[in-house]
């Protein structure tokens, strides 16, 4: 992925399209039971990146509040025509980030996960091999993220 190639993606129906122009910061694999609840499946795959990098080329998606496990707020955004989920904004998120989820892009085998998150709560059939790192619950940011993430965090942080 490139600014001049960013990575692309929609909703179920087509009707909401958006653009990526920027890598992602992280991604995480979470496997809370939030994340099994509103997707209907086993875990999610998360993109983490600057709310500023997301464009939204089409359509505009409807958004709904909960309250996540932490106690906080967490906006879904979602196609209010087909329901897709297509990425999530929470409250206790460093900087101005959002949490795309990487099944809408056209071409999920693009991204792949840094990190398991919640594992507490992962389903007992799924095994967990390969480079990524794996928490029971979350992990501190300056110890796991890549030095250029971090900065590029950072500067979201102070604006």
């Amino acid at each position: 992925m490139t600014a001049d190639n960013p990575m692309t993606g929609h909703c179920t129906c087509g009707v909401v399209r958006y653009a990526l122009h920027a890598p992602p910061l992280i991604v995480h694999a979470c496997h809370c039971l939030d994340c099994q609840r509103l997707t209907g499946s086993a875990f999610v795959i998360n993109i983490c990146i600057e709310r500023a990098a997301v464009e939204l080329t089409e359509g505009e998606p409807a958004s709904y509040e909960m309250i996540g496990p932490s106690g906080n707020p967490h906006a879904v955004h979602f196609c209010k025509i087909c329901g897709t989920q297509l990425w999530s904004r929470y409250d206790d998120a460093r900087g101005d980030t959002l949490f795309v989820r990487a099944g809408t892009l056209e071409r999920p085998d693009e991204v792949a996960p840094d990190v398991h998150i919640f594992t507490r709560s992962k389903q007992s059939w799924i095994t967990l091999s390969g480079d990524s790192l794996v928490f029971e619950t979350f992990y501190e940011l300056d110890e796991v993220w890549p030095p250029e993430s971090l900065r590029r965090l950072h500067q979201v942080e102070s604006k």
